[in-house]
């Protein structure tokens, strides 16, 4: 025991000294005069810079008026956010009626209850967790957000996500309680442990059916006030629209990655030509072809409306530029691992599905997060074809008459509310990275 104790403290990283910070200042920093020159200089500039930031940003700014002349009557030289402070919600929500806000913030929590099973360590069944969020999150929340009406089919997709849900939750409880995944349990509690497979399964089925019954006769009645999405805008316009652009374009980029390695010509030549079209023309071009070409397409009497072709041009430019990722990822995969999965039996779908993709998209996790952050801001192009988004709704503070002429207070706050997203995403796919041991831990 003294042994192994006293190796685990050999491991340790020893605490840093003031003899070894200041070491490593004067061999990283003054090690020589001309080192020491330019540290001194840069060390000048960024007080510069810092300083001059914090006199403009807080010292000398306004946080509180009701126009931007008293900004001015408050101090000539500082920030004015008070005009960014009382757009908050037009930057966050839009023009979304404010008494149904509730709705947005109950979505946003709904979305997330439903996630945090996928970072618990004793939830099981993640892979299902993530279909389903996939699959069924945004027929409700789109509905929650929309509101009106639903027809047969919404109506048979809602009570889907909210029978989903509540499996999700069950399943959590069950794995966090039990540590055993919710069939097992309810297998269990149901003396139904040493049955069969298929015995089990239809159990599980009827229980689902059963479930999805009361609550598709529960929410028939339950309706929301509609909400037109021309009243969509800020920062929740920009989540709804990078957000379902990430959820479809991987899957899809996925299929046509491997259409574009299949051994049918048809199927590898129209796959390469979908992806080459897109990925040769800029987006903005392809939202502006949405908006106009789509509606040429569709059937007579069919009408899509703008905000519906929008997501469709951003999943398919995005789904071609995944493709290309994960296209990589298959190529640097060796050879043997293929005919491994083919020697113990498994075809084509089950190779890539349990033993070359899981590799693929592991290593290709730096490369598919930054292009989700590349798609999130582009997503601000949006505007140019005449919806709010976020960037949309900057703008139009400055033409809010208490408020003209103000430009660089909230475009500021849009580019550190961008960077804080951002910089979030790029934080956890490293942390992805070496969960997964899919690159340096050190």
């Amino acid at each position: 025991m003294a042994i192994i104790t006293k190796q685990k403290t050999a491991d340790r990283p020893a605490p840093l000294s003031e003899t070894s910070v200041l070491g490593w200042l004067q061999k990283n920093l003054f090690s020589s005069v001309f080192n020491t020159v330019l540290t001194l200089i840069t060390i000048f500039i960024i007080y510069l810079t810092l300083s001059g930031v914090v006199v403009w940003g807080y010292l000398d700014a306004t946080f509180v008026a009701d126009k931007r002349r008293e900004c001015y009557d408050n101090s000539l030289t500082g920030a004015c956010w008070a005009g960014v402070i009382a757009w908050l919600d037009n930057i966050f929500y839009g023009r979304y009626p404010r008494e149904e806000i509730w709705r947005i913030d109950f979505g946003g929590l709904l979305l997330v209850l439903w996630m945090l099973p996928l970072w618990l360590a004793r939830v099981k069944g993640k892979i299902l967790i993530g279909a389903s969020v996939i699959i069924f999150y945004p027929f409700l929340a789109g509905y929650m957000f929309t509101g009106g009406d639903k027809g047969w089919f919404m109506q048979f997709m809602v009570a889907g996500a909210i029978t989903a849900f509540i499996i999700n939750m069950t399943n959590m409880l069950v794995g966090l309680l039990k540590n055993t995944s919710l069939d097992v349990f309810l297998m269990q509690l149901f003396g139904q442990a040493d049955a069969g497979d298929k015995t089990q399964r239809n159990i599980l089925l009827a229980m689902v059916a059963a479930l999805f019954v009361v609550v598709f006769l529960w929410q028939a009645s339950w309706n929301v006030t509609e909400v037109v999405w021309t009243k969509w805008g800020g920062l929740f316009l920009t989540l709804v629209i990078s957000g379902i652009g990430i959820a479809s374009s991987l899957p899809l980029g996925i299929f046509l990655a491997l259409g574009r390695r299949s051994k049918l010509p048809v199927v590898r030549v129209l796959s390469t030509g979908f992806i080459e079209v897109f990925r040769s023309v800029p987006l903005i071009t392809v939202l502006f072809m949405a908006t106009t070409m789509f509606p040429l397409f569709m059937p007579e009497g069919f009408v899509l409306n703008k905000l519906v072709q929008v997501i469709i041009a951003v999943i398919l430019f995005n789904a071609c530029y995944m493709a290309e990722i994960v296209r990589a990822g298959l190529q640097a995969i060796p050879k043997g691992q293929f005919e491994g999965a083919h020697t113990i039996g498994l075809g084509y779908w089950g190779t890539m599905g349990l033993i070359i993709m899981p590799q693929a998209l592991k290593h290709m996790i730096p490369n598919i997060v930054g292009n989700i952050i590349g798609l999130l801001k582009d997503t601000t192009l949006v505007s140019i074809i005449g919806l709010f988004d976020i960037l949309g709704m900057l703008r139009s503070i400055s033409k809010d008459v208490p408020w003209v002429g103000l430009h660089k207070e909230p475009l500021i706050f849009g580019a550190v509310l961008f960077f804080i997203i951002c910089f979030s995403m790029s934080k956890y796919s490293r942390h992805l990275e070496v969960k997964l041991s899919a690159g340096d831990k050190h």
